[in-house]
């Protein structure tokens, strides 16, 4: 059996098991998860090995990229913003940012850049991986481009551009960069070793990522608008262990931790605003992300989803409380947070399998913990 270290209270034991199993079995070859109810950690568990030779045990310490998982710490930094009355949701982008006005995107809203409903999910100019690394031609060439749909009237997912939109929102808003709003208004506060930008003396602890089964592209049928923004820049697994990725802020993509840190900070949102004695937003402020802002088969993923203030929300594809949001990683990584009973389940792994967001290793180990609390 998986020797799986950390600790667990009782009764969610069906956590530990099921992580156990998916190590056990060949589905993880190394992971975390973390479970936070009513702000406080209940579970804190890792296993397995950081590299394919088994050479590696995964340590407490260890992170690893967590793709769009880490859009979910652009969404605290909008909401932490709209609290304190620096940011509206509703207002048009080019209040804050000017040059955006441009190609008739005067009425895009804030809100627009969190539901991926602005029309921007992919770049009209050719991209190479390492121009993501360049953050102002990247956030200009989407300033001065016409969006590719009517904003507003549908979602399509904005796999690597809502970092660079909301990203930038945030510089014109605080004057700083978004993984340094993150790390001094968000990671520090909560204590969260999470990073939007990895500095070069943290390397030895990351994980690299393995990446997933090929995909039979035959037997996919993706539509134009979901080829122009998966393509461009051509992206895989292996430009996650270059340096210029690891030290670039991808707002969308890039982010370095694991389940107890991604646990950590967004219990704040499973708080209506608060964990462990901080509060980040109030409820009211937290409520917003159930306001409804697409509901649909996504232009891009080719899925049925519906999307809040960022978060994804309840529908017959992801069955959660009614009151509860979520979001994922390419490869599996996966959180969810239930305000009802004020739990948040976290999952990061490093064996990546095939899909944009989310898998059942992830899920079944949500499954367990609701369960667990059900009892």
């Amino acid at each position: 059996m998986a020797e799986v270290t950390g600790t667990c209270d009782d009764r969610f034991e069906a956590v530990r098991e099921t992580l156990e199993a998916n190590l056990d079995s060949g589905a993880d070859l190394g992971a975390s998860v973390a479970v936070v109810l009513d702000g406080e950690p209940v579970v804190d568990l890792w296993g397995g090995w950081t590299d394919e030779a088994r050479t590696r045990p995964w340590q407490r310490d260890t992170i690893t990229n967590v793709w769009s998982t880490t859009k979910t710490m652009t969404f605290v930094c909008c909401l932490i913003l709209a609290e304190r009355g620096e940011l509206d949701l509703d207002a048009p982008v080019a209040t804050y940012w000017p040059e955006f006005a441009a190609e008739g995107k005067d009425r895009i809203a804030v809100r627009h850049l969190l539901s991926h409903t602005s029309g921007l999910s992919g770049w009209d100019v050719p991209m190479r991986p390492e121009d993501l690394a360049d953050w102002d031609g990247a956030t200009a060439a989407l300033a001065a481009q016409a969006p590719w749909w009517e904003p507003g009237s549908a979602s399509g997912y904005h796999a690597v551009t809502q970092g660079y939109l909301l990203g930038e929102v945030i510089r014109r808003v605080t004057g700083a960069s978004i993984g340094a709003f993150f790390a001094e208004e968000v990671a520090r506060p909560l204590g969260a070793d999470f990073h939007i930008g990895l500095p070069e003396s943290e390397d030895h602890r990351v994980a690299p990522l393995v990446p997933p089964p090929p995909v039979d592209l035959g037997a996919v049928q993706a539509s134009d608008i979901a080829v122009r923004t998966l393509a461009n820049p051509p992206l895989d697994v292996t430009q996650t262990y270059n340096a210029w990725w690891r030290r670039a802020e991808i707002p969308a993509a890039n982010g370095q931790g694991n389940a107890r840190s991604v646990a950590l900070v967004q219990s704040v949102v499973a708080g209506g605003g608060e964990a462990r004695g901080v509060r980040l937003f109030s409820e009211g402020t937290c409520e917003r992300i159930f306001e409804e802002q697409s509901a649909g088969t996504d232009l891009v993923l080719g899925v049925p989803i519906r999307f809040g203030m960022g978060y994804g929300l309840r529908t017959d594809f992801m069955p959660i409380g009614p009151r509860a949001c979520y979001w994922g990683g390419y490869g599996g990584s996966v959180i969810v947070m239930d305000l009802d009973v004020r739990l948040t389940v976290a999952y990061v792994m490093n064996r990546m399998e095939s899909g944009l967001v989310g898998d059942p290793r992830g899920m079944n180990l949500v499954l367990a913990a609701a369960g667990s609390l059900a009892r």
